[in-house]
Order: C-alpha cells, then structure tokens, then sequence
C-alpha cells in the first residue's frame, strides 16, 4: 500500500517488520508470516525552503572558488525554477517503488518467493546537482538539469537472486505507463573492478494539476552479494586512507572475490531453480524505441 501524502518515511520503514494483512486467495498456499519489504528513505521529504537557503550558500562558495565563474541571477533563478520540481521526481521516485511492491507481493502469492529483499531510495542533494552540472560544463537551467540527469531520483532494488532481478527488471519495464530509457548490464558484462549490477532509468508518470510529466528515475537492480561487494569497494575508494600498495592489494582482493561470489551465486541459484517454480529471468530489459517526451 502506498503511503499516505505527507507520512514520514520512517512510518514505512517501522511498519517492515510486521506482518502483512492482505487477503490472499484461498486456493494459494501462503505461510502465514509474509514480511512487507523494508525501504530505506536516505533523505528526509523535499522541503523547498530548506532547498532554496541551501542553493544560496553553494551559489556564493563557487563563485568564491578558485577558477569557478560566478552563477549568473538568471541561473540561480533557473535552478531554484528547478527546486520546485523536486518534488516531482520525488513522486516519479515513490511511483516506482510501489510498482516494485506490488510485483513482490504477486510473486509471493503466485510463487511462494519474494523476490526483493529490500530497497533503498534516494533524491540527489542540491549540491550533488551543481557540483555535477558544473563538472559537465553544463547550464545551470532547468532543461539541462532534466535532459542531462537521470539519477535525480533513485532506487537500489536489492534482490534475492540473479533470476530475480532480471525477472523484477522485465516486469516493470512491461507495464505500459513505463518507459524504459537506458540500460546498463554490468552482470552480463561486469565493470573492470568486479563491479556487477542491472542499472535500468525509467521514465514514469507524475500526474499534477497541468497533467502527466514522465519524469527519469534510475533503479539499480542487484543481489545481496553484489550489494555487499559494491558497499565494501566504494569504502575502500572513496572511504579510504590506505596507502597505494595496500590499496592495490585490496583492490585485487575485491576482484577475486567478485568472481568467487559470482560462481557460489551460479551454485545457489540452480539448487532454487530445481526447488521454486518462480520465473527464469535470463537477460536484461530493452529500451523503448520511441520515447516520450520528458518534462
């Protein structure tokens, strides 16, 4: 069920560990503990005035930076145009996660399987934006922002197994107010690092009172192994003092071990195969060949 507008993202984290209280068919052989799935919120709800004070200060600490150009009136009034239409990828961003919702309960009643183990939701920081579009040498306007960030809004979709996500992947991706942009299959072909992960952004459907805006949202799709390895790798990237000949050696560990867990993955998800009749999710999904117009 989705939350209600305005509930505090903890409302829903704290419901998780109670059971669900659907009503199931009765020809369907359901246990009677099924735990809802928990969603992390890493951000509390947007608060535009919080966003607007804070675009205020970044605005000042570049132009007072060495090499940076200050932000012309124009673009902070664009930017702050934008601010107001976070909460739009907001929306976009719980849209998408109650789809994910209700594809996991159907599995559960169909199959007896969750397929997600948790998620985890996101909205890119203010200063994440900037720092971003600048780097890009990119405007700071509103049409550049939605044209060249897709992963305003995000979602980390934690699966079970490896036929789960691409089973999740492809059942969202058919539902036919989706629209799928861009696909990236580091598990079919994974990162130089060891790195593994479906990385899939959806345009969905925010509908206010000027009518539908499809609005980008990335979703990763991984398993819990390939959630704990990417944890542990970008602790040791971007967490890290370790000198470079101890970074090195660590790095090859990581890649050592992602193939390793690659294969124990393989290993587990034939013995769940041959003892669950859940579907085969075998290759990533396509992109849509005519894509609606994002606004």
């Amino acid at each position: 069920m989705r939350a209600p507008r305005g509930a505090s993202p903890r409302r829903r984290r704290d419901r998780a560990p109670y059971a669900r209280r659907r009503a199931f068919p009765a020809s369907r052989q359901v246990s009677p503990l099924q735990w809802s799935i928990v969603i992390l919120d890493r951000q509390t709800r947007v608060n535009t005035n919080e966003l607007r004070a804070r675009l205020s200060v970044i605005a000042d600490e570049l132009a007072q930076r060495d090499g940076a150009s200050p932000i012309e009136t124009s673009q902070v009034d664009a930017v702050t145009e934008f601010i107001d239409q976070m909460q739009v990828y907001e929306g976009a961003m719980y849209e998408i996660s109650t789809k994910l919702e209700i594809l996991d309960s159907e599995f559960q009643v169909h199959f007896s399987h969750d397929p997600i183990h948790h998620m985890e939701r996101r909205l890119k920081s203010i200063d994440s934006i900037i720092e971003k579009m600048r780097r890009k040498h990119l405007p700071l306007t509103v049409r550049s922002v939605r044209d060249n960030l897709f992963d305003v809004a995000g979602i980390r979709v934690i699966c079970n197994y490896r036929d789960d996500v691409y089973s999740v992947a492809n059942y969202l991706s058919a539902q036919s107010d989706i629209q799928v942009l861009r696909v990236k299959d580091y598990i079919l072909n994974p990162k130089q690092n060891g790195y593994r992960s479906l990385h899939v952004i959806y345009a969905v459907p925010v509908f206010l009172s000027s009518g539908a805006h499809y609005t980008p949202v990335e979703v990763q799709f991984r398993t819990i192994a390939m959630d704990y390895w990417a944890s542990l790798e970008h602790a040791l990237r971007y967490k890290t003092d370790l000198p470079d000949a101890k970074l090195s050696e660590h790095s090859q560990t990581l890649l050592d071990c992602a193939r390793s867990l690659q294969n124990v993955e393989t290993q587990m998800q034939t013995i769940h195969r041959d003892i669950n009749g859940a579907p085969q999710g075998l290759q990533a999904p396509v992109t849509d060949g005519s894509p609606r117009h994002l606004s």
